[in-house]
């Protein structure tokens, strides 16, 4: 299931470059430039082999959603509530949900915050307004004390028009005015955010390019995207490598990578 990420030979598992032997890691992705970002060399750093499961391309194997030692879920423009017209969403929230009763480590992004919430039986629908565009989060007394507490103040990329309720058993680690429930995590296996810290801000055209009718049906100002993500691109990514590296440290002895 899945296109391989570079470096991956053969679909078989060896030691990285840190002696560390090769963990997995599955990505759900929805449209090509929406990929793990910078979460990608962090990923190898730490020991993990990095597939991805193309999602209107690949066929979908739950078995493999399931035995990954990863589940990465990635954001994308359609919405969770959309069944009828992307069935794909069915199979996809039925193999969180899964992964979700076992306690097995889930990361979502964006859509993928929303398509936890859904697998968890909660609520998402469309928002009052889009929230799109570079501005901080701010971080409840459990997310000061999460991994999150590196972005207290700072401005993150925002790309949504959809809110999710919290759902049961999550603890709620951001907000904003727009979004009340801009991050959540349950335990040390599941985190999900609303927002994004994974992107490659070099990368920040192809976001505009691809979301372009999105974009000028909400009147954003791409001068401005393109300016703020030269000013705090950077710095986000850099906070960003430092959340997920300390969240897979984090992990439960049995699906730490031992860095």
């Amino acid at each position: 299931m899945g296109s391989r990420a570079a470096g991956r030979i053969g679909g078989i598992r060896g030691a990285c470059s840190c002696g560390v032997m090769a963990k997995h890691c599955l990505a759900f992705r929805h449209v090509p430039f929406e990929d793990v970002g910078i979460f990608g060399s962090v990923l190898a750093d730490a020991g993990y082999e990095l597939d991805y499961f193309d999602a209107g391309t690949d066929r979908f194997d739950p078995g493999a959603a399931m035995a990954t030692d990863l589940l990465v879920i990635l954001g994308g423009p359609v919405a969770v509530y959309e069944t009828d017209k992307y069935p794909i969403l069915i199979e996809e929230i039925e193999a969180i949900r899964r992964r979700l009763v076992a306690g097995r480590p889930t990361l979502g992004i964006c859509l993928g915050l929303q398509l936890i919430t859904s697998a968890l039986d909660g609520n998402v629908g469309p928002g009052p307004a889009k929230e799109i565009g570079w501005a901080s989060i701010t971080l409840t007394e459990e997310g000061r004390a999460s991994v999150l507490a590196p972005l207290e103040g700072h401005p993150v990329l925002h790309w949504h028009g959809d809110l999710a309720v919290l759902p049961a058993g999550a603890k709620r680690l951001a907000e904003t005015d727009v979004c009340h429930n801009q991050a959540f995590a349950i335990g040390a296996t599941v985190l999900a955010l609303q927002f994004h810290v994974e992107l490659d801000p070099r990368r920040i055209e192809q976001w505009l390019i691809g979301h372009s009718i999105e974009l000028a049906e909400a009147g954003v100002d791409l001068a401005v995207v393109r300016s703020d993500t030269a000013r705090h691109g950077d710095a986000t990514a850099a906070i960003g490598a430092r959340i997920l590296r300390r969240w897979l440290e984090n992990l439960p002895d049995g699906d730490r990578t031992g860095v």
